[in-house]
């Protein structure tokens, strides 16, 4: 019996060692094909020189004068202020240059004075913008002129530090 128990025993062992034995699964090894890594092709083109008053990207380069589309006038005048003159010449140049450029000059007033006197005096204000940049090479036809008096403020408070910012015309580009 002693032999028995032994066979026994043996043979528990091995189905014991071999229920424990684990076999990988043969598998194939399924590799995906390679693909070429995208590649965008990128452009670039140089900045635009802010000096060039003829290039249309100058519009949106805070270095240019092309950006600059304000110009503030002084208490009860007309009279564009030298400071902004180069604004005006460089607002010429683009609309003498592009025969298709068309233009609204917008001239406001702050609230002092009468609202009569106000459309006037923002009527003066647009035309004195518009004489400048006739004479500097605009054609009449390119630009147009409307007062808003002192309907169309930037600034409601009624002290210096908001009048100034009212008293101005806007260029405003209505075709480029």
């Amino acid at each position: 019996m002693n032999t028995t128990w032994r066979l026994l025993l043996a043979l528990v062992i091995a189905v014991a060692i071999s229920a424990c034995k684990t076999t990988e699964p043969e598998t194939e090894a399924v590799t995906e094909p390679e693909t070429a890594p995208v590649v965008e092709e990128v452009t670039t083109a140089a900045a635009p020189d802010p000096r060039d008053y003829s290039d249309a990207r100058n519009f949106d380069n805070a270095e240019s004068l092309l950006s600059k589309r304000v110009i503030y006038f002084d208490f009860d005048k007309s009279e564009v202020k030298a400071e902004y003159r180069g604004i005006v010449a460089a607002h010429a140049a683009y609309i003498s240059a592009h025969g298709s450029a068309r233009v609204t000059l917008e001239g406001h007033a702050d609230e002092r004075g009468t609202r009569e006197y106000n459309l006037g005096l923002g009527e003066r204000r647009g035309n004195a913008i518009s004489g400048l940049l006739s004479a500097a090479g605009a054609r009449g036809g390119q630009l147009d002129t409307v007062s808003y008096g002192e309907e169309r403020p930037v600034c409601r408070v009624s002290d210096e530090n908001c009048w100034w910012q009212n008293r101005r015309v806007e260029i405003v580009y209505t075709a480029r």
